[in-house]
């Protein structure tokens, strides 16, 4: 079989490079003949290694460790798919995939389930979100990785899957047979209003069906009221397919608007995609709200209607990836997928921020100087910058969490605490709030399962201690640094009534996760969105509106 495997291996090769002439013109005669000399070596490393090795190697995963060496050279978008990973393929390509309607995370070591689509196997059979999941068909998940379990998770639609969870006062593990179906990925998380005449889009991803779920949440919009102001929010939204971003950007530029440009390597290779419809939303004064989580696809209609000067962008800055993949079919079950251009906003600037062609020493990317970034113009002859993402037109800045805060997140204990209320109340008053007396309870949960933290000024005297200590400083400094840590120490026991409104924001939508649906919980978090509420503000004042968009009111 090893064997087998090798002449396997040396016929590929062969076929590649025999294959591979016919992409090369005779004037690429150098770099045909290093490619048939690197498949030449590569193939008789590989065959040494694996036939005579001190130790047996396995000849397939030493071919990946092989094919993901290579791509780690170039970017970190470039990646070989195998048979395990190209249910995500699926996913992206036609936002569709086999599973039981529930999504896992990770929530202090422990893996939970952290939300269910309704009308599925999950949800139907019974699993609450916050269940523990211990087993999945009769084997322990300990110690497995995130990625593996949902493989195993997901598959083809009409299989079944057992499952055995913990839950909250649940005395003993309860066990659940589901069933796989086809499901479809929400792209949309919530559509509505805010307040009068300012509608809200939260858009999460960009998978195939998104442009025309985004076509029935302005429908719907304009069914439920007088549409004066649209909120679109790809905050936290990674991106997804460019032919999808064109579709959503379509929305609201004018029809056979350049909406992104794309240039690859070769010189004949550039593309220019246009919207092509008439827009839902001329003229309706547009925000889009995005952060440093915004990326790929949200950068495109970020950067469109920013360009055009459509609508304002207000937040913080986005992430800046300008690069384009382009996925191929290796074999029925793997894919490469491959950066292959780098896409230009209509202005004609490219947002890309890490310069992934020249590595520095040290192993890290450089990315460009502010001084030497290329200025462009917007419609109404604004000055933007290339590279480094989308620069908002307003800057808004989220407040930073507490230590604190950030500790219960990191420690799951919102998370453990709602699963813990759930259990007991079943269901919740209309106008819930999070009272003195559930904040009293969540203080004994905290104290009953041994919570600690280390606070700001504690964190920062121990690193002073250390460096007072590396430069031998004197006895009577130590004294002082030994004074402040008691004086912190007394300070830190007021932090959970000093952050008490960070707390209940957080407890509240945790619950509301669990009793009242993903509507209410958005809507809860809504209220205590500081981003949001600016964004809705600008919208109102058309005075300042316009001024942004660099155009005089009308």
């Amino acid at each position: 079989m090893q064997q087998r495997r090798l002449q396997a291996v040396v016929i590929l090769c062969t076929f590649i490079a025999v294959l591979s002439a016919g992409f090369y013109s005779i004037g690429d005669g150098d770099m045909l003949l290093k490619i048939h000399r690197g498949i030449d070596l590569f193939g008789k490393v590989y065959k040494e290694v694996a036939a005579n090795y001190v130790d047996e190697v396995d000849p397939d995963e030493f071919m990946r460790a092989g094919i993901d060496g290579m791509l780690k050279t170039l970017d970190p978008y470039t990646v070989y798919i195998g048979e395990k990973d190209n249910d995500e393929i699926d996913l992206v390509t036609t936002g569709k995939y086999g599973g039981v309607g529930v999504t896992i995370g990770v929530r202090d070591g422990m893996i939970f389930v952290v939300d269910l689509i309704d009308g599925f196997s999950a949800a139907k059979q019974g699993i609450q979100i916050g269940d523990q999941i211990l087993e999945i068909d009769g084997k322990s998940i300990t110690g497995w990785r995130l990625d593996e379990i949902r493989q195993i998770v997901r598959g083809a639609p009409g299989t079944d899957i057992r499952m055995k969870i913990e839950r909250e006062d649940e005395p003993q593990p309860l066990d659940f047979v589901l069933v796989r179906e086809e499901i479809s990925v929400k792209n949309i998380a919530y559509t509505g209003y805010i307040e009068p005449g300012i509608g809200y889009i939260k858009l999460e991803r960009f998978s195939r069906s998104a442009g025309d779920d985004m076509r029935q949440a302005i429908k719907e919009l304009r069914v439920k009221g007088t549409l004066t102001g649209l909120v679109l929010d790809i905050r936290d939204n990674p991106g997804g397919l460019l032919d999808v971003a064109v579709d959503i950007s379509a929305k609201f530029l004018p029809e056979s608007s350049l909406v992104v440009s794309t240039r690859g390597r070769k010189s004949d290779s550039q593309r220019k995609y246009y919207s092509t419809e008439i827009p839902m939303l001329p003229d309706v004064p547009l925000a889009v709200l995005v952060n440093n989580n915004s990326a790929s696809a949200s950068e495109i209609v970020a950067g469109a209607i920013q360009d055009f000067d459509r609508g304002i962008i207000v937040g913080t800055r986005t992430y800046g990836k300008g690069l384009v993949q382009t996925i191929t079919r290796l074999s029925e079950a793997t894919s490469l997928k491959m950066t292959t251009a780098r896409y230009y906003t209509p202005s004609g600037r490219s947002i890309q921020e890490i310069d992934y062609s020249h590595p520095l020493e040290n192993g890290e990317y450089a990315t460009m100087p502010d001084s030497l970034r290329k200025v462009y113009h917007t419609a109404h002859n604004r000055e933007v910058k290339e590279g480094g993402g989308i620069v908002p037109d307003s800057v808004v800045s989220s407040p930073e969490p507490s230590r604190l805060y950030q500790e219960l997140q990191r420690k799951a204990m919102f998370f453990k605490y709602a699963n813990r209320y759930a259990s007991k109340q079943k269901s919740l008053p209309e106008n819930f709030e999070v009272t003195d007396a559930i904040l009293k309870d969540f203080e004994a949960f905290l104290s009953e399962r041994k919570f600690e933290f280390v606070g700001e000024a504690e964190l920062n005297l121990r690193e002073l201690r250390e460096t007072a200590q590396q430069y031998g400083y004197g006895k009577e400094f130590f004294d002082h640094i030994d004074e402040l840590s008691a004086l912190a120490a007394k300070e830190k026991n007021t932090s959970f009534q000093r952050n008490k409104k960070e707390i209940q924001v957080a407890l509240k939508a945790e619950i509301l996760d669990r009793l009242g649906g993903d509507k209410a919980r958005i809507e809860s978090t809504m209220r205590d969105d500081s981003q949001l509420k600016t964004t809705a503000a600008l919208l109102k004042n058309r005075r300042v509106y316009t001024a942004l968009l660099g155009e005089k009111e009308r």
